[in-house]
């Protein structure tokens, strides 16, 4: 019973999408583990794959353990359901949204590019800049 599925019809993309990203947090870690342990000596690859298999299963039983537990697949669960009541913007709406930020973006910086021109020729002439 311990290796049982706590509701395992539901929250399948969010329990599956939290499993992809930890077990990729896991694996970053072990090919940093990888490169520490190329120090060794002798038998530095039977170390290394012998360290990072551990690791892997350490870590692979214990993101099991944690995304079975009632109270995180409840979250996962509740945040599934959630995202499925988002309203989600069309493809025009960003396209458009999109376009304002890198307009809105662009006169901005004219806009410090003036005052800047502005500030540094008012400070030329009352002699706090030198050219």
């Amino acid at each position: 019973m311990g290796l049982a599925i706590y509701k395992p019809g539901q929250g399948y993309w969010t329990r599956m999408l939290t499993a992809v990203g930890a077990g990729t947090l896991v694996l970053v870690g072990v090919a940093w583990l990888w490169w520490q342990l190329a120090v060794i000596p002798t038998h530095t690859v039977y170390y290394q794959a012998g360290v990072s298999v551990a690791v892997i299963a350490v870590f692979g039983g214990l993101i099991f353990w944690i995304l079975n537990r009632p109270r995180v697949v409840d979250f996962l669960i509740a945040t599934e359901a959630e995202m499925k009541k988002v309203n989600w913007p069309t493809r025009r709406e960003i396209l458009g949204s999109t376009w304002v930020i890198i307009c809105g973006t662009f006169l901005l910086a004219a806009l410090l590019a003036v005052v800047d021109l502005v500030f540094g020729s008012v400070f030329l002439k009352i002699g706090i800049l030198q050219q």
